[in-house]
């Protein structure tokens, strides 16, 4: 695969799994009352740490396959499944269990500092955006490709930040039904790219039966 279709496959990946518009509603629930530099902090931590557990998952990917025993195809085919349920729910703009749970969005409000959880843990940085991460990362092809996912996520991380940061203003210009829509879009990015995972995946475990 070319560098620059790599490079585009994995922002479009990263940034359609993490969606920092989908997050819009839960951050100003949790924030919207506090003044702007409290907002601009909390949307900081959210997206430093998206940035640092994925960089670690994408670093650790190789590491954690050897150590658990895992294939590279079976963890396509599975991480596959979790993205296309996810990529479901979005298209029908639910809130997903796999980004956040309701007893975790209930007790993130009575915390003082949610910028970690639940924003950065699970909301952004969630079970699919790993898996995403760490089936990218096994893709690549080079230190060119691989320096090309470590900079797809920290392009999405900085997104995210200056979407979050910009909370009040862009949920007032899209709407509920604007990012509903936003969603709806990126949902079915999701699922065909869980698709593909899917069919890679049991291509690899069985190259003989399918060519």
């Amino acid at each position: 695969m070319a560098l620059a279709t790599y490079a585009l496959l994995c922002f479009g990946s990263l940034f359609s799994i993490v969606d920092p518009f989908a997050a819009l509603p839960v951050f100003l629930a949790l924030v919207g009352a506090q003044p702007p530099e409290a907002q601009r902090r909390t949307a900081l931590r959210a997206a430093v740490t998206l940035l640092v557990l994925l960089l670690t998952f994408g670093l650790a990917g190789t590491l954690i396959f050897k150590f658990f025993g895992i294939t590279l195809s079976a963890f396509k085919i599975a991480g596959g499944i979790v993205l296309f349920g996810l990529g479901l729910e979005m298209m029908r703009a639910k809130d997903s269990d796999l980004r956040s749970t309701e007893a975790e969005r209930t007790e993130a409000e009575t915390k003082e500092d949610v910028g970690v959880i639940p924003l950065g843990i699970p909301l952004l940085s969630g079970p699919g955006a790993i898996a995403t991460t760490m089936v990218l990362v096994g893709k690549a092809e080079g230190p060119a490709q691989h320096a090309a996912i470590f900079m797809a996520i920290g392009a999405v991380a900085l997104i995210t930040f200056l979407v979050l940061r910009s909370a009040p203003v862009v949920a007032r210009v899209l709407g509920r039904t604007g990012i509903n829509l936003i969603g709806r879009i990126m949902g079915l990015i999701l699922a065909a790219l869980a698709m593909q995972f899917i069919l890679d995946g049991i291509r690899e475990a069985f190259p003989k039966i399918i060519g």
